[in-house]
């Protein structure tokens, strides 16, 4: 479930659930008390909309004992009874109420000493005051703050009379309030726990994937990248949880590519330093041979100084190797791409080649199949690069008494195909896959006899790939290799009218 889907669900949790809840507990809570009400009053009939006006309540609560006053007041004697009016007054001590009897104006009975009594009496209806001579009765503000009943009725000696049931509406019936605190504590407790419970689902579903994040970052942090940070759900966090997880495998990638760069780098500057120590040495030997004298003819210093110039020019070869991997490892090979004839070009490749094969005492076959209007894109230098490299590396492992490399091109559809043929040592199928890979040779013990940095096959591969060619092998051992590569073909595109 994706946390904004939780955040919603939460939203609308708190807002219903609390309600309903709270809509059950009033139900409970009211039936309870109005129990509890009827029971200690006397009273029957009392519902939930009773105990929203107080008032309602206590004229409930001293309807009975207003019907009893009406018709001791039937009876004067009784009003003028002191006992008897206090056998009353105890009813109505229990129902937060007393008694007030007026004679002619004059107060003859309290059934309460309070201070607000005065107040009450300061303000209680006259005489036949048709208000509060009724069940509901008045309600009396100010200081009094009393709910009043009134009973009218005349002495024997034709005096007037009035009995007032008086209920003190400052404290309200003990109930009314109790209920009033249960239901306010009830909502808290409703909204404390299903906050709660809310928090708690929301955490356990942020929490788990935050610490396994953490968990990942640690490591992430101390360099440890073998583990897997298996996303939990396809929300926010697992999302999160998947980036990262591709953010350690890139990490990891690139920390094993720069160890393999490192690796492969001290490897170069190893192949380097090692094919450069032999001109070197070549080159110190023969020096030492001439200023020594050794070479005490015209034709031993000739052949001294052509040595010594050889050795220079493979030292120059090796640099201008490293150099052009230098380029290609920040892809920075200088490209001119243009549309050049494939028979013309490939013509002068192979006088080239024919001229340069012939004084290494090589053989050359130079196979030519497509029409003269055939027209590749490509850069020529880059190409002829190509090439001497694939020649280069057959001559390097010729080990034929007669030699032979024959250059074949072909019309494939909508690529040139070339060919590169030797008869050299060949190459064996557990090694052919690799062979296009930076560094990789073969054989690394021949290799350091021939020389040779291990780049070349690579930055032929780069090069015919930068074309939008691409290049592969065939070879059998003992007998010999054949490269092949393809360039794309130039084809005009109509222009209507």
């Amino acid at each position: 479930m994706k946390l904004k889907t939780r955040l919603v669900i939460a939203f609308f949790t708190i807002i219903i659930i609390p309600v309903l809840m709270a809509a059950m507990m009033v139900s409970m809570v009211c039936r309870y008390q109005i129990g509890v009400v009827e029971k200690n009053y006397g009273i029957t009939g009392t519902t939930i909309s009773d105990f929203t006006n107080s008032m309602q309540v206590l004229a409930r609560v001293t309807e009975k004992p207003y019907h009893e006053l009406k018709k001791m007041s039937e009876h004067t004697f009784e009003m003028e009874d002191a006992t008897e009016l206090d056998q009353f007054n105890k009813k109505l001590e229990n129902k937060n109420a007393y008694l007030l009897v007026r004679k002619d104006g004059t107060i003859v009975y309290t059934g309460n000493d309070d201070d607000r009594v005065k107040a009450v009496i300061e303000q209680l209806p006259g005489y036949g005051d048709t208000d509060t001579t009724s069940e509901n009765g008045i309600y009396l503000g100010g200081d009094a703050e009393a709910l009043v009943k009134q009973v009218d009725f005349r002495y024997d000696d034709g005096k007037e009379g009035s009995a007032f049931i008086v209920s003190d509406v400052s404290n309200v019936i003990p109930e009314v309030g109790h209920f009033l605190w249960e239901i306010l504590i009830g909502i808290v407790v409703i909204l404390i726990l299903t906050s709660a419970a809310l928090i708690i689902w929301i955490y356990r579903a942020v929490m788990g994937p935050i610490g396994k994040m953490q968990t990942a970052a640690q490591n992430i942090k101390e360099g440890n990248l073998d583990f897997e940070l298996k996303p939990e759900a396809d929300d926010e966090l697992g999302k999160l949880c998947q980036s990262l997880e591709e953010m350690r495998g890139r990490l990891k990638d690139s920390a094993e590519e720069k160890l393999k760069y490192d690796k492969e780098s001290k490897e170069l500057i190893s192949n380097i330093s090692h094919d450069l120590k032999t001109p070197v040495t070549t080159i110190k030997g023969y020096a030492e041979g001439i200023i020594d004298g050794v070479a005490d003819t015209p034709e031993k210093i000739d052949r001294y100084v052509r040595t010594i110039y050889n050795k220079a020019t493979e030292m120059n070869t090796l640099i201008n190797e490293l150099t052009l991997y230098s380029k290609i490892d920040t892809n920075k090979i200088p490209y001119n791409f243009n549309i050049v004839s494939a028979n013309e070009y490939f013509n002068d490749c192979a006088d080239d080649l024919s001229v340069e094969l012939a004084a290494q005492n090589v053989g050359f076959g130079y196979f030519n199949y497509v029409e003269k209007n055939v027209r590749i894109i490509a850069d020529p230098e880059q190409v002829k690069r190509v090439i001497h490299n694939i020649v280069n590396n057959s001559l390097k492992y010729m080990d034929k008494p007669k030699g032979m490399i024959n250059l074949r091109v072909k019309d494939v559809g909508d690529f040139v195909q070339i060919e590169l043929e030797d008869n050299g040592k060949g190459i064996a199928a557990k090694d052919l896959p690799n062979i296009f890979d930076r560094f990789y040779r073969t054989d690394a013990s021949r290799n350091s006899s021939t020389g040779g940095s291990g780049i070349g096959l690579s930055v032929v591969k780069k090069i015919v790939e930068e074309h939008g060619g691409k290049i592969w092998a065939t070879s059998r051992e003992e007998t010999g290799t054949t490269m092949y590569f393809v360039l794309r073909k130039y084809q005009e595109v109509p222009v209507n009218e």
